[in-house]
C-alpha cells in the first residue's frame, strides 16, 4: 500500500491481511485476525431488543464453558472454523500494490467507529473472550473472519437465517467416530470389531440403518448403553477395569443371544433380524445397558452366568411382553420410560427382584 492510500485510511483503523472475492455479485473479505482482538472488535445485540429487530439470537451462557475448556484443554490442538460478520461503517481494501488494482490479496482497513456485528459464531467469540482471561499468550494466535459489507437489518437477518439452516449437523456415531480425543469413544469404536456380533455389523456414520443394509446396529445405540452399563456420562476416561467390564459384558450378551448367534452363522439375514426381533434396536441395547449396571452391582462375582438368563427371553416383536413398554402400537418406543420399562422386564426374565425405585417405574405402565 502506497503512502496516498495511507493518508486516505488514517489512524484510527483496524488493518488485517485479507483477501477478496465476491459473492452473489456483493464483495467480501477473508481476514486473518488476532484472537486478542476479537472481544474488542465485534458487539452482540442488545439482550432486551425484541427479537424481529435482532438479527442473531441471543446468547446461551450454558454454551460457552464447553467451548472455553476446548481452547484451554487443548492449546496445540484446537480448531475454529471462521467468524462472520457484517460492518457498519467504513471498510476499504487496498490490494498489494505489486499485484496490481485487481488483485484479490491485500490489506484490508475498518475504522474503529465502524459497528461490527457477529452473524456467525457468537458462542466461539465470547468463548475466546473467556479463555483469554485465563490464558492471555492465546492472543497472540488467529481465527479467520469473514467480512461483509453492513446492508441493514433485513439482510442481516437473512444472512443468520441462511448460514443456519443449511447446516448439517454430523450424526452422534459420526461424532463418536472420529472424536479422537474422548478415549471411552475410540474405546467403542475398537470393540465394535473384537465383538462376534458386532463385526461388520455396525453402522458408523448414521443414527438409522436402511431396510437393506447389512449393518444390525448402530455406533451410538453401542456407545450409549454402554454408558448406561457403567453409569456414567461421556467425556469421562474411562479406567482399565471399566474398559474390561464392557468389553465382557458385550461379549458374553453376544454368546447368550440366541439370534445374534444365529446372525454370526448366518442363519439369519441382517433385514430379518432387525424386522422380526427387538434386540438390535437402539432402545433395547440401552435397557440391556440399564440392566447390566444392576446385575453387575447384585452379583459382582457371577453376573456373567446370570446373563445365561438371556436365552430364556422370547425377543420376537410380537412377543407380549413388550407390547405397552417398548412397542406401541407397532411402533417402537423412544422415550426414557420405555426403556427403563424394557429394563424391567429384562430383569425380571433372569430372576432379579425390582427395587423399590424400579416398582415406581413399573407403576408408570
Amino acid at each position: 500500500m502506497g503512502k496516498k492510500d495511507e493518508q486516505q485510511v488514517g489512524n484510527e483503523t483496524y488493518g488485517f491481511d485479507a483477501i477478496r472475492g465476491i459473492q452473489a455479485k456483493r464483495e467480501f473479505y477473508v481476514a486473518m485476525c488476532p484472537l486478542k482482538i476479537i472481544p474488542k472488535l465485534f458487539i452482540f445485540n442488545d439482550y432486551d431488543i425484541p427479537p424481529k429487530l435482532r438479527a442473531q439470537r441471543i446468547l446461551r451462557e450454558s454454551r460457552i464453558p464447553a467451548i472455553k475448556n476446548y481452547i484451554l484443554e487443548n492449546p496445540k490442538d484446537y480448531t475454529f472454523s471462521s467468524l462472520t460478520a457484517s460492518v457498519d461503517g467504513d471498510m476499504k481494501f487496498f490490494p498489494a500494490t505489486s499485484l496490481g488494482d485487481d488483485a484479490k490479496l491485500g490489506r484490508l482497513y475498518i475504522n474503529m467507529d465502524a459497528r461490527l456485528l457477529i452473524n456467525d459464531g457468537q458462542h466461539r467469540r465470547k468463548a475466546i473472550e473467556e479463555a483469554l482471561k485465563e490464558k492471555p499468550e492465546l492472543g497472540k494466535e488467529m481465527i479467520s473472519v469473514v467480512f461483509f459489507k453492513d446492508d441493514g437489518l433485513k439482510r442481516s437477518q437473512q444472512m443468520f437465517s441462511d448460514l443456519n439452516k443449511n447446516a448439517v449437523k454430523p450424526t452422534r456415531s459420526l461424532n463418536i467416530l472420529y472424536d479422537h480425543r474422548d478415549e471411552l469413544s475410540q474405546f467403542i469404536v475398537d470393540l465394535t470389531s473384537t465383538i462376534d456380533a458386532f463385526k461388520d455389523r455396525v453402522e458408523l456414520e448414521k443414527t438409522t440403518i436402511g431396510r437393506r443394509n447389512k449393518e444390525v446396529f448402530t455406533l451410538n445405540a453401542i456407545s450409549d448403553s454402554s454408558l448406561k452399563l457403567l453409569g456414567i456420562k461421556k467425556n469421562r476416561k474411562p479406567s482399565l477395569k471399566e474398559k474390561e467390564i464392557i468389553k465382557t459384558f458385550w461379549q458374553t450378551v453376544s454368546k447368550n443371544m440366541s439370534e445374534w448367534q444365529l446372525l454370526i452363522k448366518g442363519e439369519i439375514t441382517p433385514s430379518e433380524l432387525r424386522k422380526n426381533y427387538v434386540n438390535t434396536n437402539a432402545n433395547l441395547l440401552n435397557a440391556l445397558g440399564i440392566f447390566g449396571r444392576i446385575i453387575i452391582e447384585i452379583y459382582p462375582d457371577e453376573w456373567e452366568l446370570k446373563l445365561r438368563n438371556l436365552k430364556k427371553i422370547d425377543w420376537s416383536r410380537d412377543a407380549p411382553e413388550w407390547d405397552g413398554r417398548l412397542i406401541k402400537h407397532g411402533q417402537m418406543q423412544k422415550q426414557s420410560t420405555a426403556i427403563e420399562l424394557a429394563a424391567n422386564i429384562i430383569l425380571k426374565k433372569c430372576g432379579i427382584p425390582l427395587s423399590t425405585e424400579r416398582e415406581k417405574i413399573e407403576a408408570k405402565l
